[in-house]
């Protein structure tokens, strides 16, 4: 079976989620996909080649890609809970990948497209905080501990020791982060 772009940026992600960017290595993405390192150079002329299209995939897909879809929805507090339910999809392997790239946020490769999410995700999550009615201040104070929740939670769960969290035990973390996101200010 030939191997697409999709599936080695696919395989770059993993490796990403698991090992930071150093896991971007061909012979071990190699190894993992059952093929040689002919198969990447068919794709991609060296490792920062597919790096660059990894992370281009990361902002289209797991940023670009949902802030449309998360759009079209009227009501924002439905919004940002579909927004912390999706994110933090406990089923995804790729997932924890946003905490490792804000990880490797020094690397001149990475830094651009971290810099670009980031702020397209703090923009959608104070736009929805300006809807319901929050002044600029407090939706700009309110986007970023929704992507500090965000986040905290890959990084609580990757630094515990023993079982992971579980599914009940995420579904609640979104539940009183919603509400307390959501409260309105007197």
């Amino acid at each position: 079976m030939a191997l697409s772009r999709e599936n080695w940026i696919q395989a770059a992600l993993l490796a990403i989620a698991e090992n930071g960017t150093k896991g971007v290595a061909v012979e071990p993405l190699a190894t993992r996909l059952g093929t040689t390192k002919g198969s990447f150079y068919w794709h991609f002329s060296n490792r920062e080649a597919l790096l660059t299209a990894t992370l281009e995939h990361w902002e289209r897909e797991m940023t670009d890609a949902l802030i449309e879809q998360l759009g079209t929805l009227g009501d924002p507090v439905e919004r940002l809970r579909k927004l912390l339910v999706v994110a933090m999809d406990d089923e995804d392997p790729v997932r924890p990948v946003d905490l490792a790239l804000v990880s490797a946020g020094s690397d001149p490769v990475v830094r651009p497209y971290l810099d670009r999410v980031q702020q397209k995700r703090l923009t959608f999550l104070e736009r929805c905080f300006r809807e319901m009615k929050l002044t600029p201040t407090q939706s700009r104070h309110r986007a970023r501990l929704a992507y500090g929740a965000y986040l905290g939670w890959f990084e609580l769960t990757r630094s515990q020791s023993g079982a992971p969290p579980s599914r009940r035990d995420l579904i609640g973390y979104q539940r009183t982060v919603i509400d307390l996101l959501t409260r309105p200010d007197h």
